[in-house]
């Protein structure tokens, strides 16, 4: 896997650190003594740290070496790196490494090598080794251990339901005069007086000893009349059914989204494969 200098990756990686610079941090042992300074970082294709580029002088042996980026603990508030122990022995055997050396696999397990654990148990091999078969070398478990990270804007459609409005229904009332002819019967009273005629004089001969006159004789007849009664019933008019109906509609937004691409300027002859993975490492 190819390895790049901080810079060569990215040419703005201070920006992307928030202004903090990996090459401006002193090296100093857990117990708080300095062994050394921070001269650059390489990282690989996803830039990831994997190794610290470390000038350092212990015991009076001074050289550049490369420091595995798990040995590490980088504080950049108190702009220190910290590394729990590098002794006169390891930083003799490790190889020196200059801008000019390319760091190939055999390189990098000449590295190892001096850090590796005898009891871990670790076989190299060439074809299958990966940077995560040795956390305690690569692993990046500290919070300012950094990754360089890609963004991109999508547009993210969702809905919301607001109140556009409302609608009352009820009911008040009116009033009218209203008119309805009923058709009523009076009886009353007719009295014809007709004086009786004979067929031969023109008069009614009655016999005296027939006639009884009396005194206070009255005729009744009962007399009527219809009157109109008028009353109001209530009566269902209409009914007014109310509902709510759903409409569908499509509502079509646009916007402008940025996406960032990866910048990668080398310097000198370099063998460089990019490899694109589609899940990130989690180490």
């Amino acid at each position: 896997m190819p390895l790049y200098k901080l810079e060569e990756f990215d040419p703005n990686y201070r920006e992307t650190f928030g202004g903090d610079d990996v090459k401006a941090l002193d090296l100093y042992t857990e117990g708080g003594v300095r062994v050394g300074s921070i001269a650059d970082a390489l990282v690989d294709q996803n830039g990831r740290f994997r190794y610290l580029v470390i000038h350092t002088a212990v015991d009076s042996v001074s050289k550049n070496i490369l420091l595995p980026i798990g040995l590490s603990r980088i504080n950049y508030p108190a702009k220190r790196v910290y590394v729990d122990g590098l002794s006169k022995q390891q930083v003799e055997h490790l190889p020196e490494y200059n801008e000019s050396i390319t760091v190939d696999e055999d390189y990098e397990e000449n590295v190892r090598r001096v850090f590796r654990s005898p009891t871990s148990g670790m076989i190299y091999d060439r074809e299958t080794y990966s940077y995560q078969k040795e956390p305690a070398l690569y692993g990046l478990t500290e919070p300012y251990h950094q990754t360089f990270r890609l963004y991109e804007e999508r547009l993210i459609a969702n809905k919301q339901r607001i109140k556009t409005g409302e609608v009352a229904v009820g009911k008040h009332i009116e009033t009218e005069t209203a008119r309805v002819t009923v058709p009523v019967q009076k009886e009353r009273v007719l009295i014809e007086r007709v004086a009786p005629k004979n067929a031969e004089t023109g008069e009614t001969i009655v016999d005296p000893k027939e006639v009884k006159f009396q005194a206070g004789e009255v005729a009744r007849i009962e007399l009527y009349e219809e009157t109109p009664e008028i009353r109001k019933q209530a009566f269902v008019r209409e009914e007014v059914r109310v509902r709510k109906m759903v409409e569908q509609d499509t509502v079509e937004a646009q916007d402008t989204i940025r996406r960032e691409e990866l910048d990668i300027n080398t310097q000198g002859d370099l063998l460089m494969n990019e490899t694109k993975v589609s899940q990130p490492e989690t180490m």
